[in-house]
Protein backbone atom coordinates (compact mmCIF):
# COMPACT_ATOMS: atom_id res chain seq x y z
CA UNK A 1 0.00 0.00 0.00
CA UNK A 2 1.04 3.30 -0.81
CA UNK A 3 1.60 5.49 2.18
CA UNK A 4 -0.77 7.49 3.09
CA UNK A 5 -1.77 10.09 6.06
CA UNK A 6 -4.12 8.99 8.00
CA UNK A 7 -6.22 10.89 11.06
CA UNK A 8 -5.82 9.87 14.29
CA UNK A 9 -8.12 7.23 15.56
CA UNK A 10 -9.11 4.70 18.09
CA UNK A 11 -8.33 1.79 14.92
CA UNK A 12 -5.50 3.40 14.44
CA UNK A 13 -4.44 3.36 18.22
CA UNK A 14 -3.00 0.01 19.21
CA UNK A 15 0.04 0.28 16.48
CA UNK A 16 0.79 3.96 17.88
CA UNK A 17 0.86 2.77 21.39
CA UNK A 18 3.10 -0.14 20.50
CA UNK A 19 5.73 2.15 18.88
CA UNK A 20 5.80 4.41 21.68
CA UNK A 21 6.40 0.85 24.41
CA UNK A 22 8.84 -0.05 21.33
CA UNK A 23 11.00 3.16 22.82
CA UNK A 24 10.08 5.29 19.35
CA UNK A 25 8.37 9.04 19.89
CA UNK A 26 6.66 10.90 18.05
CA UNK A 27 8.84 13.84 20.14
CA UNK A 28 12.20 14.47 18.44
CA UNK A 29 13.61 16.47 21.44
CA UNK A 30 12.01 14.97 24.74
CA UNK A 31 12.10 11.74 23.39
CA UNK A 32 11.61 8.78 25.65
CA UNK A 33 9.86 11.50 28.37
CA UNK A 34 7.63 12.54 25.96
CA UNK A 35 6.52 8.58 24.91
CA UNK A 36 5.44 7.93 28.45
CA UNK A 37 3.28 10.64 29.22
CA UNK A 38 1.81 9.89 25.78
CA UNK A 39 1.28 6.16 27.60
CA UNK A 40 0.02 7.84 30.53
CA UNK A 41 -2.74 9.93 28.57
CA UNK A 42 -3.68 6.69 26.33
CA UNK A 43 -3.69 4.97 29.57
CA UNK A 44 -6.02 7.11 31.05
CA UNK A 45 -8.54 7.88 28.39
CA UNK A 46 -7.61 6.91 24.88
CA UNK A 47 -10.59 8.43 22.93
CA UNK A 48 -9.84 12.12 24.46
CA UNK A 49 -5.75 11.67 23.49
CA UNK A 50 -6.54 11.20 19.94
CA UNK A 51 -8.90 14.07 19.67
CA UNK A 52 -6.66 16.17 21.24
CA UNK A 53 -4.41 15.27 18.31
CA UNK A 54 -6.69 17.11 15.98
CA UNK A 55 -6.56 21.13 17.43
CA UNK A 56 -6.81 23.31 14.81
CA UNK A 57 -8.43 25.62 17.07
CA UNK A 58 -5.52 25.33 19.59
CA UNK A 59 -8.59 24.39 22.56
CA UNK A 60 -5.93 22.49 24.08
CA UNK A 61 -3.68 23.68 27.27
CA UNK A 62 -0.31 24.78 27.22
CA UNK A 63 2.75 22.99 25.57
CA UNK A 64 5.11 21.88 27.75
CA UNK A 65 8.84 22.81 26.27
CA UNK A 66 11.78 20.81 26.99
CA UNK A 67 13.01 22.37 29.88
CA UNK A 68 9.75 21.93 31.38
CA UNK A 69 8.39 25.53 30.48
CA UNK A 70 5.23 26.00 29.03
CA UNK A 71 4.23 28.29 26.52
CA UNK A 72 0.34 28.61 24.84
CA UNK A 73 -0.57 26.41 22.10
CA UNK A 74 -0.53 26.89 18.72
CA UNK A 75 -3.13 25.64 16.34
CA UNK A 76 -2.39 22.50 14.93
CA UNK A 77 -2.58 18.49 13.97
CA UNK A 78 -0.74 15.37 13.43
CA UNK A 79 -1.22 13.12 10.70
CA UNK A 80 -0.20 9.27 11.19
CA UNK A 81 1.66 7.62 8.82
CA UNK A 82 0.53 4.67 6.97
CA UNK A 83 1.22 2.01 4.41
CA UNK A 84 -0.99 -0.89 6.53
CA UNK A 85 0.54 -0.25 9.30
CA UNK A 86 1.76 2.49 11.37
CA UNK A 87 5.37 3.79 9.96
CA UNK A 88 5.41 7.05 12.27
CA UNK A 89 3.93 10.32 12.87
CA UNK A 90 4.22 13.78 11.22
CA UNK A 91 2.69 17.45 12.59
CA UNK A 92 1.91 20.67 11.30
CA UNK A 93 1.12 24.49 13.86
CA UNK A 94 0.86 27.58 12.75
CA UNK A 95 -0.14 31.37 13.93
CA UNK A 96 -3.28 32.63 13.11
CA UNK A 97 -2.75 35.60 10.97
CA UNK A 98 0.78 34.53 9.46
CA UNK A 99 2.51 32.53 8.16
CA UNK A 100 5.09 33.60 10.96
CA UNK A 101 6.29 31.60 14.11
CA UNK A 102 6.30 32.52 18.13
CA UNK A 103 10.25 32.88 18.62
CA UNK A 104 9.93 29.87 20.70
CA UNK A 105 8.56 27.12 18.16
CA UNK A 106 11.39 25.85 15.51
CA UNK A 107 9.20 25.30 12.62
CA UNK A 108 6.10 24.70 11.24
CA UNK A 109 6.96 21.05 10.33
CA UNK A 110 8.12 18.23 12.31
CA UNK A 111 8.11 14.63 11.26
CA UNK A 112 9.43 11.20 12.84
CA UNK A 113 9.57 7.86 11.11
CA UNK A 114 9.81 4.56 13.03
CA UNK A 115 13.13 2.95 12.97
CA UNK A 116 11.62 -0.08 11.17
CA UNK A 117 10.07 1.73 8.26
CA UNK A 118 13.23 4.22 7.47
CA UNK A 119 15.33 3.64 4.33
CA UNK A 120 11.44 3.75 2.38
CA UNK A 121 10.78 7.51 1.33
CA UNK A 122 8.44 7.85 3.88
CA UNK A 123 9.16 10.82 5.48
CA UNK A 124 9.78 12.56 1.98
CA UNK A 125 5.94 11.23 0.37
CA UNK A 126 4.87 12.42 4.51
CA UNK A 127 6.10 16.11 4.21
CA UNK A 128 4.59 16.43 0.49
CA UNK A 129 1.38 15.24 1.64
CA UNK A 130 1.38 17.37 4.55
CA UNK A 131 2.32 20.81 2.27
CA UNK A 132 -0.77 20.22 0.68
CA UNK A 133 -2.07 20.60 4.01
CA UNK A 134 -0.56 23.35 4.82
CA UNK A 135 -2.03 25.49 2.11
CA UNK A 136 -4.98 24.48 2.86
CA UNK A 137 -4.54 26.45 6.31
CA UNK A 138 -3.66 29.84 3.70
CA UNK A 139 -0.08 29.61 5.09
CA UNK A 140 2.32 30.52 1.89
CA UNK A 141 5.23 29.33 3.45
CA UNK A 142 6.79 26.50 6.13
CA UNK A 143 9.49 26.45 8.01
CA UNK A 144 11.06 23.04 8.72
CA UNK A 145 14.48 22.60 10.48
CA UNK A 146 16.82 20.02 10.91
CA UNK A 147 20.47 19.56 12.63
CA UNK A 148 23.50 19.82 9.83
CA UNK A 149 24.20 16.01 11.06
CA UNK A 150 21.30 15.01 10.43
CA UNK A 151 21.49 14.41 6.54
CA UNK A 152 18.33 12.17 6.03
CA UNK A 153 16.35 14.65 7.08
CA UNK A 154 17.87 17.70 5.34
CA UNK A 155 17.60 15.50 1.94
CA UNK A 156 13.95 15.06 2.47
CA UNK A 157 13.22 18.65 2.77
CA UNK A 158 15.64 19.54 -0.24
CA UNK A 159 13.36 17.38 -1.87
CA UNK A 160 10.18 19.44 -1.12
CA UNK A 161 11.21 22.34 -2.31
CA UNK A 162 13.12 23.73 1.24
CA UNK A 163 15.68 26.59 0.94
CA UNK A 164 18.20 27.32 3.18
CA UNK A 165 17.41 30.18 4.78
CA UNK A 166 19.19 30.46 8.18
CA UNK A 167 21.87 28.94 10.58
CA UNK A 168 21.03 29.33 13.85
CA UNK A 169 21.35 27.79 17.76
CA UNK A 170 18.05 26.72 19.22
CA UNK A 171 16.82 28.50 22.19
CA UNK A 172 18.31 27.22 25.29
CA UNK A 173 14.88 25.32 26.24
CA UNK A 174 15.65 22.95 23.27
CA UNK A 175 19.30 22.47 23.86
CA UNK A 176 20.92 24.98 22.23
CA UNK A 177 23.02 23.25 19.52
CA UNK A 178 23.47 24.66 15.95
CA UNK A 179 20.66 24.23 13.38
CA UNK A 180 19.23 24.84 10.08
CA UNK A 181 15.97 26.28 8.88
CA UNK A 182 14.73 25.89 5.75
CA UNK A 183 11.50 27.65 4.42
CA UNK A 184 9.24 26.00 1.41
CA UNK A 185 7.46 28.24 -0.17
CA UNK A 186 3.67 27.27 -0.89
CA UNK A 187 2.56 29.80 -3.26
CA UNK A 188 5.39 27.87 -5.94
CA UNK A 189 3.62 25.34 -8.36
CA UNK A 190 3.71 21.90 -6.51
CA UNK A 191 7.06 19.84 -7.21
CA UNK A 192 6.88 16.20 -8.34
CA UNK A 193 6.58 14.68 -5.60
CA UNK A 194 3.62 16.82 -3.74
CA UNK A 195 2.01 16.33 -7.48
CA UNK A 196 2.34 12.79 -7.39
CA UNK A 197 0.49 13.04 -3.78
CA UNK A 198 -2.93 11.89 -2.57
CA UNK A 199 -5.12 14.81 -2.56
CA UNK A 200 -5.50 15.97 1.26
CA UNK A 201 -5.62 13.11 4.30
CA UNK A 202 -7.32 9.88 4.67
CA UNK A 203 -10.39 9.53 7.43
CA UNK A 204 -10.18 6.19 9.96
CA UNK A 205 -13.74 6.04 8.01
CA UNK A 206 -12.07 6.13 4.37
CA UNK A 207 -9.18 4.43 5.18
CA UNK A 208 -8.69 0.44 3.74
CA UNK A 209 -7.01 -0.90 6.28
CA UNK A 210 13.06 10.23 8.83
CA UNK A 211 13.15 12.61 11.08
CA UNK A 212 13.56 16.48 11.70
CA UNK A 213 14.23 18.08 14.33
CA UNK A 214 10.60 20.37 14.65
CA UNK A 215 8.98 19.30 17.63
CA UNK A 216 5.69 18.07 17.26
CA UNK A 217 2.59 20.05 18.42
Amino acid sequence: MTLQLVKPALEFLPEYKAALERGWSADNVRGNVAAREELQKIATDPAAFVTALDDPQAKGGPIKLPDGSTVPRLPGFRRWMWDGAFCGSIGLRWQPGTSELPPHVLGHIGYAVVPWKRGRGYAKRALALMLIEARGTGLTFVHVTAHPDNVASLAVIRANGGRLVECFREPAAYGGKESLRFRIDLTIEAGPIVAHAAQGTVDAAESPCGMSDGVEP
